[in-house]
Parts: structure tokens; sequence; C-alpha cells
């Protein structure tokens, strides 16, 4: 009962309703309240004739009250105000939900003072739809009361337990002190005192104690509704296209009179089973809802729980990265107490050494000091000889080296922190979770002459990082999928599908942890264009759907390889003949598209062997270095720097038998522009070749040599000049890499054993332009080579 106080109480005043009535917009309000936001326009300035002359004057230019309800006995006291002379001058105030709500203006002046009042339209914005309303000549008694509310508040109010409460307070209503039967009414004594005074008609008012103001008003009957044109007249049917009760004059002589009406009591019962059906699905949303609230709060108990242990887990970690330190740490100082002691072993050693040594020439010097005071000419000859040899000896001694230290005194240690502190500042979480399973996006999917158009997102509330999605395709005749596209993108063209056939279609996510599950399965069945416009089909699915909207196809980088086994990038065309197809995407039956979970079977395919598969791509502008200029629908490049820059093509090969040619369209100063293939992460400002992720061969207008991670192999005569033809021939069948210039196959194989995915690459300066071609048959030197194997 609790939750139902909010549609019981007045969005204007923010009590419960008194004397509700019922806006055309099905709304409530207090007649009070209603009076109180009443606007009053001249005829000019109504709603209608805003709208209609475009003006966006506010509904609340000029106020006034209703004229039916001003002097009424039965007023109480609030809500009654003179009329407004003009628009106000004080701001709006607001009620407590929030709504606007004028304040009553100054008393109008005399009369004779006042110039005429011009025509006036009263009109009502509604508090909760802000609908406006404009009232007849009745009013406010247009508008039929809501008795049934009023017994709805009545019974409601009368189970609760709690004092009855002042009804007129405005903050922290009182306890109420009596009760006017007239007014129908609580006061606290100061709400009494203020707008229910004991003077004037108020003073014939009835005040009764609360608890004998409650049972009276359970006692007393309730009023019947009577019809708001006849006041006189009750209601007895049902008027169909008014959708409202009427009496019997409204249809005699009323609006009603040529309209369709049923009897009040079987309408009644109607609305009523009506209502009721209504509950019960509103009920199973209640309780669904209910049973989400409940998933919510585990979610917030889980949540809680899951932080405190990965808290826990993160200190742990932190712990031991600093126990490790702490280890490290001591493991290092002990090198360092070990050079210390190193030091001054070897200082020390070479102090005793010098002191000792010192000693002894500090005796020998004060021994031939002695000598030379001798005056025995023949006794100091005798040993001069001896003594000089000595000194000299001694002299020697100290100049090999002796008084250089040993050992200096800085430390030869260098702590090399930096990719410590690296790793430190990049230590981050990584992603422990597999993605969610992708959402095939019905909406965005379409049909283009002979490309179906594929869309998916992730779901909505999935956090998981993705880093690329995989697309798979059928080979049209139920066979095993097979990868057709592996990126970053959400959208995708699969070009060149044979008309007439069946083909299914699935997606997934995946990141550094592994691979979601895959998406629900789409089938397609393309059809025979017949027509030379457009056409854009309904997707079928769910009927609520709407129409497929047209949309320019995608980057057509990828695509279906049928009749190959393995993983391959590339598209389906004919070699013979450009087909005119249109792929539409429909059902297999007249509902339209049809999803199938995985394992289901799927219905019988056409079989599409019988095409031949090339490739057919362009280079890439997202993967490319800057300087790299593209034209030609980005089959030729050059480049704007003297340095080698690279350029991949839009398509990766890891199976099959791939050819391309390029054209030397400009070749001055004799560069050196090399054409291979390369993984997706080669160096892109550097010569290809340079690296380890690129196989090419690089050619100037006498020589060329094959190179790999920097390793030059096969150099053979024969260069390029300006309207060459270079081959790149990927076997990948027997994992081999072969060129040729202008038909002439240059040496040998050039590279072997290559396993993976590549792509086409050029590395070229601006002293060079070449033009792409694809889609082009093997050569005869190959095509002659594999027959004979």
């Amino acid at each position: 009962m609790e939750e139902m106080e909010e549609e019981l109480k007045c969005p204007v005043c923010g009590s419960f309703y008194r004397e509700p009535i019922i806006l055309p917009c099905s709304h409530n309000l207090c007649q009070a309240c209603a009076r109180n936001i009443l606007v009053q326009t001249p005829e000019s300035e109504s709603p209608q004739s805003r709208r209609a002359s475009g003006s966006a004057v506010s509904d609340y230019d000029y106020l006034d009250l209703d004229k039916m309800s001003l002097y009424s006995e039965a007023d109480s006291g609030y809500g009654s105000y003179g009329g407004f002379a003009s628009a106000p001058t004080t701001p709006c105030q607001k009620s407590p939900n929030g709504v606007r709500v004028f304040p009553p203006a100054a008393p109008p002046p005399p009369a004779s003072l006042a110039p005429p009042p011009p025509p006036r339209n009263a009109c009502l914005t509604c508090p909760q739809c802000h609908r406006s309303l404009v009232l007849d000549e009745r009013g406010l008694r247009g508008f039929p009361r809501n008795r049934l509310l009023e017994g709805v508040i009545d019974r409601y109010q009368q189970g609760r337990a709690a004092a009855l409460r002042c009804q007129l307070c405005e903050k922290a209503p009182k306890e109420a002190a009596v009760m006017c039967e007239q007014c129908d009414v609580f006061y606290c004594d100061p709400c009494r005192l203020r707008c229910h005074p004991p003077r004037g008609p108020l003073a014939k008012h009835r005040l009764v104690p609360p608890a004998q103001g409650r049972v009276s008003r359970r006692l007393s009957p309730r009023k019947i509704s009577t019809c708001t044109d006849h006041e006189l007249e009750n209601h007895s049917m049902y008027c169909v296209q008014c959708k409202s009760p009427v009496c019997y004059q409204c249809l005699e002589e009323g609006k009603h009179s040529s309209h369709e009406v049923k009897a009040l009591g079987a309408m009644w019962k109607l609305h009523k089973s009506q209502l009721s059906q209504a509950l019960n699905g509103l009920s199973d949303r209640a309780k669904e809802a209910k049973e989400f609230l409940v998933q919510l709060r585990n979610m917030v108990q889980q949540i809680q729980e899951n932080s405190v242990e990965f808290e826990a887990c993160l200190v742990a970690q932190c712990d031991a990265l600093i126990d490790a330190l702490n280890r490290r740490k001591a493991q290092l100082l002990s090198r360092v107490n070990k050079e210390h002691e190193h030091k001054l072993k070897v200082v020390r050693d070479q102090i005793s050494h010098c002191t000792v040594k010192l000693r002894q020439t500090t005796g020998l010097m004060e021994y031939c000091l002695e000598v030379i005071k001798e005056n025995d000419p023949s006794g100091f000859l005798q040993i001069s000889d001896a003594l000089i040899r000595r000194v000299h000896l001694t002299e020697d001694q100290w100049g090999k080296g002796t008084l250089t230290p040993r050992m200096t005194t800085d430390f030869d240690l260098n702590l090399d922190n930096a990719p410590l502190l690296q790793s430190i500042h990049q230590l981050d979480f990584v992603q422990m979770k597999v993605p969610a399973p992708p959402i095939l996006q019905l909406e965005e999917c379409c049909t283009h002459n002979n490309s179906a158009t594929l869309s998916w997102k992730q779901p909505p509330l999935s956090t998981v990082q993705v880093e690329g999605y995989i697309l798979e395709l059928d080979d049209g005749n139920g066979g095993q999928f097979r990868e057709v596209y592996v990126g970053k993108e959400t959208m995708c063209t699969v070009d060149g599908l044979h008309f007439n056939s069946t083909y299914s279609a699935r997606v997934k996510a995946f990141n550094k942890t592994g691979v979601s599950p895959y998406s629900k399965t789409l089938v397609l069945q393309t059809s025979e264009d017949t027509q030379s416009e457009e056409q854009t089909l309904p997707f079928p699915v769910p009927l609520e759907r709407s129409q497929l909207r047209r949309m320019s196809p995608f980057s057509s980088t990828l695509n279906l390889q049928p009749s190959f086994p393995g993983r391959s990038y590339f598209e389906l065309r004919s070699s013979a003949h450009q087909l005119s197809l249109h792929s539409s995407l429909q059902s297999l039956n007249s509902a339209g598209c049809n999803f199938e979970t995985q394992g289901t079977p799927y219905s019988q395919l056409v079989d599409i062997k019988k095409m031949v598969a090339v490739a057919w791509f362009s280079f890439d502008p997202s993967s490319a270095h800057a300087d790299i200029i593209f034209s030609n629908d980005n089959l030729t490049v050059t480049c704007n720097s003297y340095d080698d820059r690279v350029v991949l093509g839009k398509t990766g090969f890891s199976k099959g038998l791939h050819y391309w040619e390029l054209s030397i369209d400009r070749y001055d100063n004799h560069p050196d522009p090399a054409f291979g293939v390369a993984r997706i992460d080669v160096l892109k400002d550097a010569m290809l070749g340079k690296d380890d992720k690129a196989w090419a061969m690089y050619v100037d207008n006498n020589r060329s040599w094959f190179m790999h991670n920097n390793s030059h192999t096969n150099r053979t005569e024969g260069g390029i000049t300006k309207g060459a033809t270079v081959g790149v021939l990927l076997d990948l069948t027997r994992r081999t890499l072969t060129f040729s210039i202008n038909e002439d196959q240059q040496g040998p194989v050039a590279f072997e054993n290559l396993e993976g995915l590549f792509f086409p690459a050029v590395s070229l300066n601006r002293n060079v332009q070449v033009t792409l071609h694809t889609g082009l048959p093997v050569p005869e030197f190959y095509a002659s080579r594999s027959a004979m194997q």
C-alpha cells in the first residue's frame, strides 16, 4: 500500500487529492490547484492562435482565476484568490513535485479606473504531460469529478494506522486538531486559524474532532457521479466514440445524439475485465522486476565479495613483487659490500707495502748522510760505488708505479633501473575473460548486386575487451565453415556469391585470452538479379522489424574460398565472365531469413565449385606509412619522401596459389624499389626485407637481389625501367615465393618454407610510382612446371 501513495497525491500541491477533477489527458488535479494554475490569455493569444502564428510565447503570459468558483460558499478558504489584472511581476513558485504554480496578484483596480479588459480564453496546462487545455464557458466545472479516486483515498487513509495529519501544512504536517465536515479537510490549530477563520460563511461550518470526522467520512454515502453538461442527471449510458459516460439528455439533445452508446453496466464490466487482463501482464513484469532486483542485489553482494578477494590477490601480488625486489636489493648490496671490501684490501695492502718501502728508503738515506760526514777518503771510496748503486736502485723501485694507487675510490657499478621502472609504470591488469558472442545486427544488413553486407556488435553490457572478429562462411554446399575475414571492423561485405545458392554465416570475437562462442548462424539465400535497379528486400525474422536500409558496401578486403581447404582471405569472382549477380538476404521460406543454432542440420545447398578463385585487392591506406601517396582507387602508389617507405595490400593470404603484378609507371634517378610479401607488423620506414618480417626482391636498372632479415642472396642479372612489369607468385601450397620481371623468372625459387599469414608489400621512395594488377591467372612458366611435377 505504501507504494500506491504517490498515485494518490496531486502533482501540484504534493498532498492527497482534494476534490479531484479528470482532465481530458486522463490526469487528475485538485480543483483548488487547478484554479491556482489556471491561465487566461487574450483571445488573440490562445494556444491555438499562437500555434497558428508560430509564436513561442509561454502559456503563462496572463493569469486569472476561474470566475465560476471564486466566491463559492463551499470554499474552505484555501486556494481562493482574487483575479489577476495583468501579467505577474513576481516569479512563479514550485510545488513539492516541481510544477510551476503562480502566486496570486494584487486585487484589481476599481472598474472606473481600469481599461476594459479584452476577451480572454481560459487555458490550463497539465503539469504532468504539459498538454494545453482550453476551457469553455463552464470553466473548471466542465471537467468531471473523480469520485472513484476520492473513494480510494478515503480507504487508504482509513487503513493507515498513523495519526491523522493536517492537510494544509506545507512542511512536516502536524497532527490534526479538527475536521471541517463541510470542507472535508483536517486542520491543525495554526492552519485552522489561518485558512478557516470562524467568520463570514466559514462560521457556519461544523468543526469536529479528527477521529469523529474519520468515522463520519466513512459512514457518509458517496456521491453519485453526475453529468458535467446536465448536473441534475446521473450517468446512464457510455459513449463509445467519446469514451465517456453520458446521461439520457446527452443522447436526446446533446452532442452524443448521433454517437454509438452502450449500457453503462456492460461497459463497466468489460473495462474491468480489460484492466484485469492488463494488470496480469503488468504483474508479470513487476514479478520479473522484483526477481531482477534480487539479482542486482546479489550482484552487489558478489561484487563486494569479489572486490575483497581481488584486493587481497592484488596485495599479495604486489607484496610478492616487493619481496622479490627486496631479495634483489640484498643481492646487489652484497655485491657492493664485496666490492667495498676488495677495494679496502687492495688499498690497505698498498699502504703496508709503501710503509715498509718508505722505512727502508728512509734508513738508507740516513745511512748515506752519515757516510758523507766521514773524512776518510779511502774508506769512503771503498763503499761509495755500492751505496750509489743502492740509491739508484731504490729510486728506480719508487718510479715503477709504486706511487700510483692500485684502486680507484669510485665504484665501477651502475644500476640500470630504467627497464624495471618502465615495467612498474606499465604494470596493469590484463584481460582475463573471453569475449561474449557477437550479436548480428539485422537492421544493418543489406544486399547490393553480387554482395551481401553483414554487421554485428558486442552485447550492450559486455565490458570485456575485444581485439578483433572472425567471420566464417560455409562453402555453399553445406560443408565446413571457413574464415573469410579477420579484423577489428564490425561490418564487412562478401562479394562474388553465386546466384540461387544458400550460404551460412557466423561470427565470433577474440582477444588475448581466447575466442568467444559463435553468434547465431545466419542463413543467406542468393537469387538472380533480373532487374537493372538495386533491390533491398525486407529482412525476415521478427515481424516487427522494419525493412533493411540500403548501405554502401564496406571495404571488400575479404573473402570467400569455397573450393580450397584452409584459411584464406580473398574474394571470389568468375575468371571467365564478370557475372551480374544479385544477393538478397531472405529465408528458405516465405517468412524470410532463417537463424540456425549450432548443430542444427542445414537445408540442401547449391554447389559452386565450378567457380575459379582469384584474389582481387588493392593497397591498404590504413596500414601504410604516412608518406605514401595513393591514387587510382588505391591501386597506384608513390611516396613524398626520399627514404624508403612500405605499403601493404588489403588482403592477407595463408593458403592457396596467388599471383599479382606491379607495373613501373615512373623510375627516376636509379632508385631501388622492393617487391614481395610481409607480415602485418613489418617495419614501415625501412626498405622491404631489412627485418625478419618481410621477404622481398629489390631491383635497380641492372640487377636484382633477394633479401630477408637484411641478408642478400642470389644476385641475378636484369633490372627494371619505366614500363617494366614485376610479377610476384606466392604458392602457399608448396610454401614458396617466386619473382619475375617482364614474365621472365628471376633466378630459382626466391624463398621457401613460408608459413603463416602474408600480405602483398612494396617499398619505394619518391622516385618510383607503381600500379597494382590483381585477379590474374598463374603465369605460364609456373603452370608448366607445376604440370611437370
